[in-house]
């Protein structure tokens, strides 16, 4: 047993994509192996931000009113359930008000937050934490049960031992 009352763990095999890995342990779950005994480790960490497009001042008030106009109408919904007892003929009108309110407040905030960053950040991006390879690790006792499984998928899988540091150990 290794630290922390985990058993030693081998790596089957390196993976270029995770897909691939998840397929792997997909095949493993699919024949009854004890996936929990199963980690998927990424290895070679980078920070990826993909640029998705340019921030102006309109499309950031138009982002701030659809924003406004959804929370405006939910409390208008919920203020008019909660302070009427039978069926209001006023409520769509509240709510009504509510979506106009709160997106011409959402533009307001938007278009003034983009303002107030003086040009410091005019674009919109999505960031992850891609892997260039990743590795499938499991308990040392189940390796050869894993490693005739993962045969069936294709190329053999040679087993190594790993010891593992952070959240995959525990």
């Amino acid at each position: 047993m290794t630290d922390g009352g985990r058993p030693p763990q081998v790596t089957l095999h390196t993976f270029e994509d995770y897909a691939s890995v998840q397929h792997a342990v997909d095949h493993l779950a699919d024949h009854g192996f004890p996936v929990e005994r199963v980690a998927i480790v990424g290895r070679d960490l980078r920070y990826v931000e993909q640029v998705t497009g340019r921030v102006t001042v309109g499309s950031a008030a138009l982002l701030g009113a659809l924003h406004g106009a959804v929370i405006g109408s939910l409390f208008a919904l919920g203020f008019g359930l909660i302070f009427t007892y039978s069926p209001n003929p006023a409520l769509p009108l509240l709510v009504l008000y509510g979506i106009v309110a709160g997106g011409v407040l959402g533009a307001l905030f938007g278009a003034l937050s983009h303002t107030a960053g003086r040009g410091r950040r005019d674009f919109a991006s999505v960031p992850s934490v891609v892997a260039d390879r990743y590795d499938l690790v499991v308990d040392a006792d189940l390796a050869d049960r894993a490693a005739a499984l993962l045969r069936d998928l294709g190329p053999t899988a040679e087993t190594r031992p790993t010891r593992l540091a952070g959240p995959a150990r525990a």
